[in-house]
């Protein structure tokens, strides 16, 4: 069932992330606005400790998965990392400022197909998977995550 599940839902992430973004480091707290950010994803995350171990776990993956692996060829996965870390802390509403390329300048070079984008969606769940993420949450994040599909699937 769960090769059914990481089939059905590879379509809702638009993942393939990080390989030209530049970002700053998470502040240390929230900006003083109005009101504060809803930061209850973030937080059923695990707050900085469990993104990390979410990205560090989808980006081993990938870069160890035989279908995608050539795609990361001359990334350094540190800077990737540290890349995506603060991209998933800020969508999730932590106090993390992405200051990347956009999608779609970043990835566009690199003819990516439907079948990488899946590829790299599962490898995002398993390692949410092993990080003991509940269903939902992970829900969550992939629907923010989706709808960058348009701008990074290329071919």
């Amino acid at each position: 069932m769960r090769s059914a599940r990481r089939t059905c839902e590879a379509g809702v992430l638009a993942l393939w992330l990080g390989m030209s973004m530049v970002a700053t480091p998470c502040a240390a707290g929230p900006s003083e606005t109005a009101s504060a950010p809803d930061d209850a994803l973030y937080r059923a995350l695990g707050g900085a400790a469990g993104i990390a171990r979410i990205v560090d776990g989808m980006v081993d993956r990938a870069y160890a998965d035989p279908r995608i692996q050539k795609k990361f060829d001359g990334v350094n996965p540190r800077a990737l990392k540290e890349s995506l870390r603060n991209q998933f802390c800020m969508l999730s509403g932590g106090a993390c400022k992405y200051e990347g390329e956009t999608m779609k300048n970043s990835h566009a070079h690199l003819a990516l197909t439907k079948a990488d984008f899946n590829a790299l969606v599962e490898d995002l769940q398993f390692a949410m998977d092993d990080a003991k993420v509940p269903f939902s949450v992970q829900n969550r994040l992939l629907a923010l995550l989706a709808p960058m599909h348009r701008d990074i699937i290329t071919k």
